[in-house]
């Protein structure tokens, strides 16, 4: 029979997984309580670390319809449940990864997907959402700016004719 602490765990993390857009899976051996600490804070707000135990997160992972960990679970295992911006907590776990190499990051889950460590690294290459806006944005400003440009040079062309030929003929008249 479950023990109840356990049981309150595989809802709490599946609850996790429910309510989380992108999840990283991490080998953490080798960094101290401290180090973990100061990567939960770089993680910032919209990302909760957690170290885990495997069993209970094989279980939850298995409840919440996630199979992206599947026979990933071994050793000293932490998740980083993302319900944000997956490419600002990516590139938070690579630089953290390159200032303490023992943080290894195994593989992720982004929309019920499962991506590699590799996709993860490339995810977190990525310019962030707000940036990707900004320039979709003004692409779409250039083309207004553009068609506007368009749509309105016929018209100055059809005035500048009409007042050229005003002037033709004021000219004309006054010879």
């Amino acid at each position: 029979m479950p023990k109840p602490r356990n049981i309150a765990a595989v809802k709490q993390l599946t609850a996790l997984f429910e309510a989380s857009n992108a999840a990283v899976l991490t080998e953490y051996r080798g960094l101290s309580v401290a180090q973990i600490t100061n990567l939960r804070r770089t993680l910032g707000p919209d990302t909760t670390y957690a170290v885990l135990k495997n069993t209970l997160t094989s279980i939850a992972a298995k409840e919440a319809g996630v199979t992206a960990f599947e026979g990933q679970l071994s050793g000293p295992s932490a998740i980083a449940f993302i319900t944000g911006d997956p490419v600002e907590a990516a590139k938070g776990l690579r630089d953290f990864a390159k200032a303490n190499p023992q943080l290894i990051v195994k593989s992720g889950m982004l929309d019920g997907r499962a991506i590699s460590a590799d996709e993860v690294k490339a995810l977190a290459d990525l310019e962030s959402r707000e940036v990707l806006l900004a320039k979709v944005a003004g692409v779409l400003k250039a083309s207004q700016s553009k068609a506007a440009a368009l749509f309105q040079a016929p018209l100055s062309k059809t005035v500048r004719t009409v007042e050229a030929l005003r002037e033709k003929q004021a000219g004309s008249e006054a010879a």
